[in-house]
């Protein structure tokens, strides 16, 4: 999987489409990546002592990554990423403008 955590991304679908974000966790194995504030559930909490209230809290669940697409940092655009190998090293490159991310 290309991205990683701290990419900026814009999710093409679901009910937060065209918003973009960081990703905060990249769930390798599965395919899918936690964005931060993206996707949120309702989570009921029971009362852990006696006296106190349960609660209802919203939680960021994980995407799956072909749902959303990579910023570049440096044109803008939301693209496609890809790699460029070199003798010494492997880097990822922007697929509109070629340039290293």
């Amino acid at each position: 999987m290309k991205l990683k955590k701290g990419d900026t991304v814009l999710i093409t679908s679901g009910k937060d489409r065209g918003r973009t974000a960081k990703i905060l966790k990249s769930l390798i194995k599965e395919r899918r990546i936690l964005v931060e504030g993206m996707n949120l559930k309702k989570k009921h909490i029971k009362p852990k002592k006696e006296g106190e209230k349960g609660q209802v809290i919203s939680v960021a669940m994980p995407l799956d990554a072909s749902n959303v697409k990579f910023l570049c940092p440096k044109c803008g655009k939301a693209t496609r990423l890809g790699y460029k190998l070199e003798k010494d090293r492997k880097y990822r490159i922007c697929k509109k403008c070629q340039s290293e991310v």
